[in-house]
């Protein structure tokens, strides 16, 4: 089944940048697990490309996560000029599917941690007015907004301001990598919808990453949604396709309507996959196994394509029209 894929989150822009930030990487074909070539096989797709910072990067990478999201930003703005015969940057729901219609692939802008601008909440009207549709908090570590999944500790007063004027502006919040005290100190105070861009069931594979029961259906509340993570750490114990539709089964249980799941591959930022799970091309065969263990083309194509759509629709504030 070759559908159109709407992903939540790649890490694609980091990766072309390599170890030392400072590569010229192709985003219309490489060798990593996303590149244009291959996704315009699909039957239309709409990719969140993330620009991810941490402080962890001046001890790892001996760069300022500052100077790190300058060269993402400036990375992925160079590609959408290299390549808009065949992708642009949308910045509303309407004009990714105006795009799909006429045949091109859409870029949206998340932001994967918050220390390349200093965690300012001041400064996401800023973001926003660039095209940034999507943030989470922060990444792994505990930082001026809230704790993560690695370290604990919930939502500061910062971090509270933080989702007021993201959500003021119709920025998607994302509690991947968020702590569970975080979490639910968001859920407190959310008038949005809440996404998990790339988080799997606690349930089916015990990780401080993914979500519990209890969580999803939070989100569900909202009127948010949870991202399937193709990462084999977040998945299962040897997982292969199989693995992977069983966490969206288990989400199916809690939410019959099919209409909080979605994609979120975390493709280029993870070293391994489940059996037959290769990239960006692979995602036509997730779709058939779904298919095959009962799911009807209606769901499949609500999770692969619809589903991340509705959401970004009812979190819109001040879209471009």
């Amino acid at each position: 089944m070759n559908v159109s894929v709407f992903d939540f989150h790649c890490d694609t822009i980091l990766a072309l940048l390599g170890e030392d930030m400072n590569q010229p990487g192709s985003l219309r074909k490489n060798s990593g697990h996303i590149d244009l070539e291959r996704a315009s096989r699909l039957g239309g797709y709409a990719q969140c490309f993330a620009c991810f910072t941490t402080p962890y990067m001046e001890q790892y990478r001996k760069i300022s996560p500052i100077v790190a999201f300058e060269r993402e930003l400036a990375t992925i703005q160079r590609e959408m000029d290299r390549n808009k015969d065949l992708i642009s940057i949308a910045y509303s729901p309407r004009q990714i599917e105006e795009n799909r219609k006429n045949g091109k692939m859409s870029a949206i802008l998340t932001l994967e941690g918050t220390a390349g601008f200093g965690y300012d909440p001041e400064l996401l009207g800023d973001l926003w007015n660039i095209g940034f549709r999507i943030s989470s908090l922060g990444w792994n570590e505990k930082n001026p907004l809230t704790g993560s999944h690695e370290t604990g500790g919930g939502l500061t007063d910062q971090g509270a301001e933080f989702v007021a004027e993201a959500q003021r502006l119709g920025m998607l919040i994302d509690v991947s990598h968020i702590s569970d005290e975080g979490f639910w100190d968001i859920m407190k105070i959310t008038r949005a919808p809440i996404i998990a861009t790339h988080s799997n069931s606690r349930a089916v594979w015990g990780c401080s990453r993914n979500l519990t029961d209890d969580m999803f259906r939070a989100i569900v509340e909202t009127g948010g949604v949870a991202g399937y993570n193709a990462c084999d750490e977040f998945t299962g114990e040897h997982p292969t396709l199989d693995t992977a539709c069983d966490h969206i089964f288990h989400f199916l249980e809690l939410d019959p309507s099919g209409r909080h799941i979605c994609l979120g591959g975390d493709l280029d930022g993870i070293d391994h996959m489940p059996q037959g799970f290769e990239g960006v091309q692979s995602w036509p065969a997730l779709a058939q196994r779904l298919l095959e263990r009962g799911l009807d083309e209606k769901t499949v194509t609500d999770i692969f394509w619809n589903n991340a759509i509705g959401v970004m629709e009812r979190a819109v504030c001040n879209y471009a029209k």
